[in-house]
């Protein structure tokens, strides 16, 4: 790719807000696609989001900024979609344009609800994206933590490496660290996954256990998740590096994390209905838990999920938190 690649983020929550800003370090523009049209008129007047991340201000001469997915769709080369999990399917209706021959990067933080896939096998099958040009971008990095500019850490998964270099160095900066990896599906997978073990860290919080619960939590939370991806999709991957275990202490622990904030709120009695309410953000978690138990369901050679089933009865079955993480507590080591 030449050094005039265009990117283009989708999406206007906090993450695309964060991935907007690392990106205008390093382009002199970018296109930005976002459905609301007062966002797009309040940060073209006054140069922040208005809901998320308000403090991070723009240079607005640096943004294409566009309520139609399609002018941003053909202006970019480099589509970097940050669309809850939730919604991507109903958005990604609006294309009516050929991307097949875009590079595709998932920052979205789940699966695709409608289809049971990762976010990456949905564009490779509905939009003949090849496996080659398709990204992710993995943390452990909080958006809120990019506004402020705090030292964080990127990693940047693709099957092929020079594409990964390529959209790491345009996300990395004195603030951002980046690595490339090749284990795209498994980091998507622990992208995923790692937001239900912050809700069940969330809800372990908010029934009032303390720090040596949360470690035990977490440390079988990480011998999950390996199981897990393993079974998807085995390949030789250290869990202990920071696409997976990074991503999971800080998404388990970090105030800034919306997961573990609803899990936290369902401990303390709060219905998924009213603690959804109260958040002006989507926790992924809570689609992620969903789609994690029917995977392993539905698999011939099912794996032991004792957390991801625990926050899933609660979540799904409206099985008591209190009765369920009192098991729990037995099945963990």
């Amino acid at each position: 790719m030449k050094d005039s690649t265009k990117y283009a983020v989708f999406g206007a929550g906090s993450w695309a807000t964060a991935i907007a800003k690392m990106l205008c370090e390093n382009q002199t523009e970018i296109g930005w696609y976002m459905r609301s049209k007062p966002v797009k008129e309040h940060i073209l007047k006054e140069q922040h989001n208005p809901s998320y991340l308000s403090s991070v201000e723009f240079n607005t001469e640096q943004l294409k900024l566009s309520n139609d997915i399609n002018e941003i769709a053909k202006y970019a080369d480099v589509l970097i979609f940050v669309i809850p999990s939730a919604f991507i399917y109903s958005e990604l209706q609006k294309l009516t344009i050929n991307i097949s021959n875009k590079i595709v990067v998932s920052a979205v933080k789940g699966i695709v609800p409608e289809t049971g896939l990762l976010v990456g096998e949905h564009f490779h099958n509905a939009y003949n994206i090849p496996f080659e040009n398709i990204a992710v971008i993995a943390g452990p990095c909080h958006a809120e933590e990019v506004a402020l500019e705090r030292l964080s850490y990127l990693t940047i998964s693709c099957a092929d490496a020079q594409k990964a270099k390529m959209i790491a160095q345009n996300l990395s900066s004195d603030y951002i660290k980046t690595k490339i990896s090749d284990d795209i599906i498994g980091t998507e997978y622990a992208v995923m996954l790692k937001n239900i073990y912050a809700i069940a860290a969330g809800i372990a919080h908010g029934l009032g256990y303390g720090d040596n619960f949360q470690s035990v939590l977490m440390s079988n939370a990480i011998r999950e998740m390996k199981r897990f991806i393993k079974k998807m999709h085995k390949m030789k991957r250290n869990i202990n590096n920071s696409a997976y275990l990074g991503d999971l202490l800080v998404t388990g622990y970090s105030v800034f994390s919306r997961n573990r904030m609803f899990g936290n709120m369902i401990g303390k009695g709060y219905t998924v209905k009213s603690a959804q309410m109260e958040m002006n953000m989507v926790a992924e978690g809570y689609y992620a838990a969903k789609s994690a138990f029917l995977l392993n369901k539905n698999n011939v050679k099912k794996t032991q999920l004792p957390i991801i089933n625990a926050v899933y009865s609660i979540l799904y079955e409206n099985k008591d938190p209190k009765k369920v993480f009192k098991k729990l507590t037995d099945k963990l080591d």
